[in-house]
Order: C-alpha cells, then structure tokens, then sequence
C-alpha cells in the first residue's frame, strides 16, 4: 500500500468533528511527497467543509469530504473558496500520485488566474527554494514576475509560503553538472538553522492550519519567510504564532532548538 493511500485511510478513520466552517479547499498539486501530506491533513483536521484535488485522471474516491475535481474543471465555476498550489521538488512514480495534476513553477500565473476567474477568493503557494542561493531582500517579497501577475488578480488573501528543500537527490549527468551539485551541497552546511528545511509532514500542518485561519485574518497579500516558517514548526504553538502573523501583531516568544551555523 503506498504512502498516500495510508495517509488518506488514516484521514478518514479519524474522529471526525464538525467543522467551524463549510469552507471547501481546493489542493493543486495533491501527488508528491508535499502534497499528499497537505491532502490528508486538510481531511483529517475536519475544519474544512470539503477537500477537493485537482486530478489529471479519473480517480476512485469513497473518502469521507474528500472530492477529485477533473483539471478540466478549471475552465469553469468552482466550489472552492480557498485553494493551495503546491510546488514540490521531490516527485513519486505511481498509480496514484500520478493521478494528480503535479504544476510546475511557470504555470503558476496561468493556474492563479483560472482559480480567481472560477471563484476562488483565498489562495496560498507552496514555493520550494534552495535556501543557500535565494537572496536575503526576496525572502518576504515577491520574487519573481509572475507572482506580481498573481497578487495582481485580486485574491482576497495571497500567501506565498517560502518552504525552504533540501536538493533532489538525482545523479547529474556530466562532471560539470556533478561539480556543480557538489559545491551547491557544501552550501547546506553554511546555511541557518533557522532557514533549513522543514519536514514535510510539519510543513503539512502547518499549510492546513494557515489556510484555515486566512479568513480571520484582514484581506492582503503576503509572504511568509522561511525563517518564520521554521520558528512556527518548531514553537510549541504554531498556530498562534501564524495568528500573531497574519494579524501583524508581535510574534509570541517560543522555545526553540539551540541555532546552528
């Protein structure tokens, strides 16, 4: 049985609750390490309405609040209220992975645009960076052209959650290539503690948690640094931490690991 099935089974034999809101979520890029953690935490957190993934093909589902929506669907009205785009460096090759539409980083303002236009109001992105080469000034700002396109389009809430990752570990194909990656990784160990990356499954619960509490929160675009990513996943209370963020209030002091340079 692979990883996600046994995630999204355990997803549904948890006790479910009811859920503060009939908010639905809609998760693109719901295949992958990343991603399919997100998928099963939204579903077992029981504060959404409804999850929703985006699939690529036809995908059997009897999962309690738990909706595939054809690709195919974004060219119209969705139900969705709020949708996470999940970048992922590191890819699986099977059955049911494959089954979800997996984006790739340019077809993030074409995608944005399609979820503005069906009626998604609430959009968070999940961007994988190498921590030792992303510039200090573009860590809580926008980075790129096509994330100004995004904040744009007039979401009522925009995050970008810089998720710092750990190098795919596939073979170059030339010395170059090689050397290249060698001298990339010997950057890991002069990179802060406070800027490494954060384990999948944290960083899952830590998405679900964001998403659900955006709406409390007033209507703006943001950027949430990797720094501050790594604080929220090791505080005791990620949750008000995010809160204390979102709000623009003074970030709740927390015990953290000792840092490391």
């Amino acid at each position: 049985m692979d990883r996600l099935t046994q995630a999204l089974r355990g997803a549904a034999s948890a006790p479910r609750t009811t859920a503060a809101r009939a908010d639905v979520l809609l998760v693109v890029g719901g295949g992958g390490v990343l991603g399919s953690a997100l998928l099963a935490r939204a579903l077992a957190c029981a504060r959404f309405g409804r999850v929703q993934a985006l699939v690529a093909k036809e995908l059997a589902s009897a999962l309690r609040g738990f909706e595939p929506v054809p690709q195919a669907a974004l060219a119209g009205p969705l139900k969705a209220d709020s949708a996470v785009i999940v970048f992922e460096r590191a890819r699986r090759s099977n059955g049911r992975d494959e089954a979800f539409m997996q984006p790739e980083p340019q077809q993030l303002a074409e995608l944005a645009t399609q979820l503005r236009a069906g009626g998604v109001r609430r959009l968070m992105v999940l961007v994988p960076h190498a921590p030792a080469l992303l510039p200090q000034a573009l860590k809580a700002g926008l980075a790129t052209l096509d994330e100004g396109r995004v904040a744009a389009l007039g979401f009522e809430h925009l995050v970008f959650v810089r998720a710092a990752q750990a190098a795919s570990g596939s073979a170059a194909g030339g010395w170059a290539q090689r050397l290249a990656a060698g001298w990339l990784s010997q950057l890991a160990w002069m990179v802060p503690q406070r800027e490494q990356p954060v384990r999948a499954l944290r960083l899952a619960e830590l998405a679900a948690e964001l998403a659900w509490r955006l709406p409390h929160a007033a209507p703006a675009t943001r950027v949430l640094p990797p720094e501050l990513l790594w604080q929220a996943a090791y505080s005791t209370d990620g949750g008000a931490l995010l809160s204390a963020w979102l709000a623009g209030d003074p970030l709740p002091q927390a015990r953290l690991p000792a840092q490391r340079w």
